[in-house]
């Protein structure tokens, strides 16, 4: 059983089946190629952290509209684990938004690791819509610096909220994705569709 059926337990079913489908893999992987058609940042004094991220392939100071993407998830560690590689493409310029994640047993919560390596950790819950379609929130975070992790007071947070369907009309995914802070607001935001290959 995949880690996204375990999280969400009976709920899974009422997900639209190209959603049960995409998060139902195991050992398989998925790639599927889309454009984003705005990613946004926030205050322009924040562009240097933005940079940083470049580095950990969690964030990039870049935004646009009709940006290339490409998102791959694979699962790694005997199908315990699943990596997900998201790639935008600026002008032949990759970008990368990764994270792997993880199903802790106990709580039925997922476990998030962005960056490569990870920099931050998040709890993740999941949620199904009454339309099927797919709500994933961001709980408690820590920063992780090599094997120590520090938690992250709630104004320190990028509260994340991803928002994902399945278009019945252009047989396409479509993703909206919202990082903020409680401070100083917009962190990112991209919303897009993409294709299974």
């Amino acid at each position: 059983m995949s880690i996204y059926k375990s999280a969400l337990g009976e709920d899974f079913k009422h997900l639209h089946p190209m959603l049960q489908k995409r998060y139902s893999f195991i050992q398989q992987t998925f790639i599927a190629k889309g454009k984003m058609r705005k990613i946004i940042h926030g205050a322009a004094w924040l562009k240097p952290l933005l940079y940083l991220g470049i580095r950990r392939k969690l964030l990039f100071p870049e935004q646009g509209v009709d940006i290339p993407f490409q998102i791959t998830n694979r699962s790694i560690n005997t199908g315990n684990d699943i990596y997900w590689e998201r790639i935008f493409y600026f002008h032949g310029q990759a970008r990368y938004f990764n994270a792997t994640m993880s199903l802790n047993d106990a709580s039925g919560i997922v476990q998030d690791y962005l960056g490569d390596p990870a920099v931050i950790y998040s709890d993740l819950h999941f949620y199904v819509m009454d339309d099927g379609s797919l709500l994933i929130s961001s709980g408690k975070q820590r920063l992780v610096l090599g094997k120590l992790e520090i938690p992250l007071p709630r104004w320190f947070q990028g509260i994340a909220e991803v928002r994902e369907k399945y278009i019945e009309e252009s047989k396409q995914f479509h993703i909206n994705v919202h990082v903020k802070n409680p401070i100083i607001g917009l962190i990112f935001a991209y919303e897009g569709e993409f294709t299974y290959e």
